[in-house]
């Protein structure tokens, strides 16, 4: 049987990042194989499995990792939490990449990216009888992995925001991610996307971003945002979520047809 090379991401996204390419993507909050399946099928760069959030937990990332993978899209996975252990089972379900909440100091940041390694770069446990490994048919995976995998780390609250120059810094810190709702609310504007301490706050992570060579990525309610963000640097732009775009395409279509001619 011939090996499919799309069956794992094997570093492209986050090549592709670091080259400077703008990528789409969106998060799983559903955390079932149909709706990564139907996102990737869209069109979408890349889907994120929310386990902060979302309603699924680890048990559906592998049927999640690969029903995305069968569109060659792959899936970024942000954590419940930043315990070591927590990264390392994602990753070897075959992830791009982990996106790590909650993140206020650089040192904090760089015990995250830690987790996405093998010793002595890293902490990451070692095994090759998992999917990135092709269950123990490609041990190589092992030596490849430190360069493949992608670190995205949350900007979301004040600390982290005081510390984002020396988080972009890190090796492993590719990506700096803004969480709308949870910097807003940190910064005491709630929701409020226009307010100066907000604006603000975006253009340091995107300066810190751009001047350590990283991507900087936040989600968005929809398209016109995400273009708007490309335009100003954005690199890793997430437009809304499965349920979100699901509820909103009910919404609206019912709104229309409660219209009189």
């Amino acid at each position: 049987m011939t090996h499919n090379p799309y069956a794992l991401d094997r570093g492209d996204l986050r090549r592709r990042l670091a080259h400077g390419d703008v990528t789409y993507g969106t998060f799983l909050g559903a955390a079932t194989p149909v709706t990564a399946e139907v996102c990737a099928a869209a069109g979408v760069d890349w889907v994120l499995l929310d386990l902060e959030h979302g309603a699924g937990g680890e048990e559906q990332a592998r049927d999640v990792i690969a029903a995305a993978a069968s569109y060659t899209v792959p899936t970024v996975v942000r954590v419940e939490s930043t315990e070591r252990i927590r990264a390392g089972r994602l990753l070897d379900l075959g992830a791009a990449g982990i996106m790590f909440p909650r993140v206020d100091t650089a040192d904090g940041a760089a015990a995250c990216v830690r987790h996405l390694r093998y010793p002595p770069a890293g902490d990451r446990g070692v095994a090759t009888y998992n999917r990135m490994c092709r269950y123990g048919l490609d041990p190589a995976a092992l030596g490849r992995s430190g360069g493949d995998v992608l670190g995205v780390v949350q900007i979301e609250t004040l600390p982290a925001l005081d510390a984002v120059e020396d988080i972009a810094a890190l090796d492993g810190v590719d990506v700096l991610f803004v969480g709308p709702r949870d910097l807003s609310h940190a910064l005491d504007v709630p929701g409020q996307t226009q307010a100066p301490a907000y604006v603000a706050a975006l253009d340091r992570v995107l300066a810190a971003a751009k001047g350590n060579g990283k991507a900087a990525g936040q989600l968005v309610s929809d398209g016109n945002a995400a273009a708007r963000l490309v335009a100003a640097g954005w690199q890793f732009l997430a437009i809304g979520s499965d349920t979100t775009l699901l509820a909103g395409a009910v919404a609206a279509e019912l709104r229309k047809a409660g219209e009189t001619p």
